[in-house]
């Protein structure tokens, strides 16, 4: 598929359907979303998304801290004009109790949708009714040359590789060729801490916090330091793994799908997409989900449940990730005209939700301005134990005061894969 609209029609009709002063029908839904806020995204989304939705829907985006003063406003207020939100997950758990109308009458359909049930799950926010429904997705995934497939260890299957296996995998690669061709962004300004946080330590300990300083993170850390010896050492330097591939330096590498296209679009027939690998716990990964939720007193509820279930079919969901990057939660069949690299990736991610063994990490929730310190808290846990050859107990008893220290000061209960507390996520 390609974008229909050229810049300037974008920008004139963003001109004429966008802005506070749209006047609203009384048979309108009005849709205010976190999502999809720049200009262009937000006209392709009007004109070529919510255009065919069977009833009119005004699209109306925010910044995430001016979204939640409308929501909350309203609410106070009694007055309420929004009957749709479109957020993330972390965005919409604090409406939870006084803004949200509980959505439980339409599970069965994103059900029937073919939403996996990890992430139906998490549209719970740990209460007993249905908060939201999944609407869109990014994630992580691994992408690898085709040439790399030769090197697979005997028995492997590529959607479903542990951890040794990765490892077992690159070490091949390096006796056959001499290269060290395993990569992963861990410049400064990759996404590694989310590897560690959305991956490795789900994978091996189950949890993210409460785990940190475990005898599973301890065996953890000192497996990921073997597989490490297979890196390619330059992975200190990658911040986007798309580069790294396209240069050669790399076979096989893990990074976001956003960091990951410009690869698999330059040369689609020369790589395949798959998830990362599991470990005795799971196949951790960490989705980055937006979600659908319906205001409480909506105006008009019968239009946002019509049009959530717009938003869900197969077709819309492959139209979104064709032209605005965030991936299907359905079961989708991709049309044949889907770009190559696109469909690589929407293959990835539908394989990695879809994993049997699949466990959903969340990005960190509650941490406000302490977001880089935390992040910060596993990069130097990797740096002491890997990089620089520290006594792995000793590093992780150290590195746990300075994160205990960091939920202790924000408070912030545990997220998925962690159990629920009452008070700061305790590091057991």
């Amino acid at each position: 598929m390609t974008r229909h609209f050229t810049r300037a029609a974008l920008l004139a009709l963003a001109t004429t359907i966008s802005g506070s002063g749209i006047a609203l029908a009384q048979s309108d839904t009005l849709f205010l979303s976190t999502q999809l806020r720049p200009v262009e995204e937000a006209t392709l989304f009007r004109g070529m998304i919510l255009n065919n939705a069977p009833q009119k829907v005004t699209y109306a985006v925010e910044e995430p801290a001016a979204f939640a003063v409308r929501v909350d406003a309203e609410t106070k207020a009694g007055k309420r004009t929004v009957s749709l939100l479109g957020a993330l997950h972390g965005e919409i758990q604090p409406l939870v109790g006084n803004s949200l109308d509980p959505v439980d009458d339409l599970v069965a359909n994103a059900r029937a949708a073919g939403i996996p049930e990890n992430l139906l799950s998490l549209g719970k926010l740990g209460t007993d009714k249905q908060q939201y429904i999944p609407w869109m997705q990014a994630t992580y995934v691994m992408a690898a040359k085709k040439e790399a497939l030769q090197y697979l260890p005997a028995g492997a299957d590529i959607n479903a590789l542990t951890y040794a296996q990765l490892r077992e995998w690159a070490k091949n690669i390096q006796e056959k060729t001499g290269k060290r061709a395993l990569g992963f962004p861990a410049g400064p300004k990759g996404l590694m801490a989310r590897f560690f946080q959305g991956y490795l330590y789900p994978s091996y300990t189950g949890g993210v916090v409460s785990t940190f300083k475990s005898a599973e993170a301890e065996a953890m850390w000192a497996e990921f330091k073997a597989l490490w010896a297979h890196v390619n050492p330059s992975s200190t330097n990658y911040d986007f793994m798309q580069e790294a591939l396209l240069a050669g330096d790399v076979m096989i590498a893990f990074d976001h799908v956003a960091r990951l296209k410009d690869a698999l679009i330059a040369a689609p027939n020369a790589y395949v997409t798959f998830p990362a690998p599991s470990g005795p716990k799971g196949r951790g990964y960490m989705p980055v989900i937006a979600g659908l939720a319906i205001a409480k007193d909506a105006p008009n509820r019968p239009g946002a449940v019509a049009t959530i279930n717009h938003l869900l079919s197969a077709n819309t969901q492959v139209r979104v990730a064709a032209n605005l990057g965030f991936f299907p939660v359905v079961k989708a069949d991709l049309p044949a005209d889907l770009s190559g690299g696109i469909k690589l990736l929407v293959e990835g991610v539908a394989k990695t939700q879809g994993s049997k063994d699949a466990l959903v990490s969340l990005l960190p929730v509650g941490l406000g301005a302490k977001g880089g310190e935390f992040s910060k808290v596993y990069m130097d846990t990797f740096q002491r134990i890997v990089l620089r050859n520290e006594d792995i107990k000793t590093a992780l008893a150290a590195q746990a005061t300075a994160l205990k220290a960091i939920m202790d000061e924000t408070k912030a209960p545990c997220w998925a894969p962690d159990k629920a507390s009452t008070g700061p996520c305790p590091i057991n």
